[in-house]
């Protein structure tokens, strides 16, 4: 959320940014409200001003005539003061209403555009893979394999689940453990969160728990929904609290599980582990001072590069075009994996993201730090990132490292979490 006076003074800034984020929102309407909730604070402080000078003329010696016509515009004071307070009460709920609709600001050097074809690519590790045989599909490789079961999915919890059998579930795991181990190694703290928060976090953070454009599950009868990223957890971790500059940075590594609803996410593109409703994640999270923020988030892409690096997974890198950065991000960026059978020809596919939020979840979320030597205090500044997204990690991996004989080889870097260096092609079985 962006600071009521900062739109109040900026009116015409904040317009233009919410044109170039694609976001409906109503500026004029808020600059409206606010007025009104000025005027309304005005007239009840002059109202208990009234209501403290009857106080003091009540303590002298009045006749009783004098004394009852205290009471009775004393009365008439304190009704005034409840229905002007009840007034104040609608128009600030609106108010915090129309101030959430509008998006953070954004960074000068995010390309304008409203698609993901508008994201600029400023970065490729190497050039997408060859092959000398007609490669699968990551579908068509679980089936083979008996990796990845949709069909038992669908019957047992519906469209876009599945099952990980035999050694998808251990590189799975092997995913999960070795982005832990090197997060570690970076000085993230691990932390296994909650796969529920509440929806006062959830919308803090930036996700519309209710309405038609929730990704969220909800838990009927609660104010529960299951979370979609460890970001809401993490984020919600430290809500209401005031922390030190001492302690900062504050980098954490979260595990969870991710829900998402994925509505209207059909077409070929989507189809398979790229776009389901449930998957394990390993999530970094970061509370910074603002000054800080800027090289956190190159810090960030940065390991996400060396994750990949590492699976020896062609990537690239963009930079998120402004109609696709969402509410929170002041500038956020895309690493994209080569798919080999995406849209049936191969296509890039995001794989992670990090966004730096700037103060925009901290306002919302009342998170705030003493600065040394300072007083006052100020809000901190947050910022996300995937480490690994393991359903799509594992197309990525299974899609880039197969074998003419149908087998798979698994990278190097996992190894030792697999305890195997490849999953064997089923018997007399070969491609090509």
């Amino acid at each position: 959320m962006l600071d009521l006076k900062f739109v109040v003074d900026n009116p015409d800034l904040v317009k233009r940014n919410c044109e170039k984020r694609r976001a409906a929102c109503d500026v004029d309407r808020i600059l409206e409200l606010a007025k009104s909730r000025s005027a309304l604070i005005t007239e009840i402080e002059s109202l208990r001003h009234e209501q403290k000078a009857l106080g003091k003329k009540g303590k002298g010696k009045l006749a009783p005539e004098d004394r009852e016509m205290l009471k009775k515009e004393g009365g008439r004071l304190k009704a005034k003061q409840l229905e002007l307070g009840e007034r104040l009460e609608a128009v600030e709920a609106e108010l915090d209403a129309a101030m959430r609709l509008v998006p953070n600001l954004t960074h000068p050097d995010a390309p304008d555009g409203e698609g993901e074809e508008e994201n600029r690519e400023i970065k490729r590790s190497v050039e997408p893979s060859c092959f000398l045989f007609p490669p699968k599909d990551h579908l068509e490789i679980g089936k083979a394999l008996d990796l990845i079961d949709f069909e038992a999915g669908a019957k047992v919890a519906g469209r876009a689940f599945y099952f990980l059998k035999g050694e998808a579930v251990l590189l799975e795991l092997a995913l999960l453990r070795y982005a832990l181990d090197l997060l570690v190694r970076e000085g993230f703290r691990p932390v296994s969160t909650p796969d529920l928060a509440r929806h006062e976090i959830l919308d803090g953070i930036g996700f519309a728990p209710r309405g038609p454009e929730t990704q969220i599950y909800t838990v009927e009868g609660t104010d529960l929904g299951l979370i979609a990223t460890a970001e809401i957890t993490l984020g919600g971790l430290m809500a209401g609290s005031l922390l030190a500059e001492k302690d900062l940075p504050i980098l954490l590594a979260g595990v969870s599980h991710c829900f998402r609803t994925e509505a209207g996410a059909h077409g070929r593109a989507s189809r398979g582990l790229y776009r389901v409703h449930q998957f394990s994640k390993v999530e970094m999270f970061a509370y910074t001072t603002p000054e800080a923020s800027e090289a956190m988030l190159e810090r960030f892409l940065g390991i996400e590069e060396r994750i990949f690096s590492d699976l020896e997974v062609p990537y690239r890198v963009v930079d998120t075009c402004t109609g696709e950065l969402g509410g929170p991000a002041f500038r956020k960026f895309d690493l994209e994996a080569w798919m080999p059978r995406r849209k049936d020809h191969g296509s890039w596919g995001e794989v992670t993201s990090t966004s730096n939020c700037t103060d925009y979840q901290a306002r919302r979320l009342k998170i705030r730090y003493r600065p040394d030597g300072e007083k006052g205090t100020k809000l901190v500044h947050t910022l996300n990132g995937t480490a690994v997204a393991v359903s799509r990690a594992l197309l990525a991996l299974l899609e880039n490292h197969q074998q003419a004989d149908g087998s798979v080889r698994i990278p190097d870097a996992l190894v030792p979490y697999t305890g195997f260096d490849r999953i064997p092609a089923p018997n007399g079985q070969t491609t090509g």
